[in-house]
């Protein structure tokens, strides 16, 4: 695949749960910010959420800055 390095672990977190832990909410105030546009970085796949770790490390310490 072009633009991935192979070597590199996928860092992707699948669910609202899981990413609800990373951030530091609760379930439902994490799908309140996907479902209103506040966490541009999660995407949908099918009938679940996916967003990147390092994405949202990044997006959280762009938003602080």
């Amino acid at each position: 695949m072009e633009g991935v390095n192979q070597h590199e672990p996928v860092d992707l977190i699948w669910g609202v749960a899981d990413i609800a832990k990373v951030i530091g909410r609760t379930e439902r105030q994490t799908y309140h910010m996907i479902s209103s546009g506040l966490l541009p970085v999660v995407k949908q796949v099918g009938q679940r959420y996916v967003a990147s770790r390092s994405k949202l490390v990044e997006f959280f310490l762009g938003e602080a800055a």
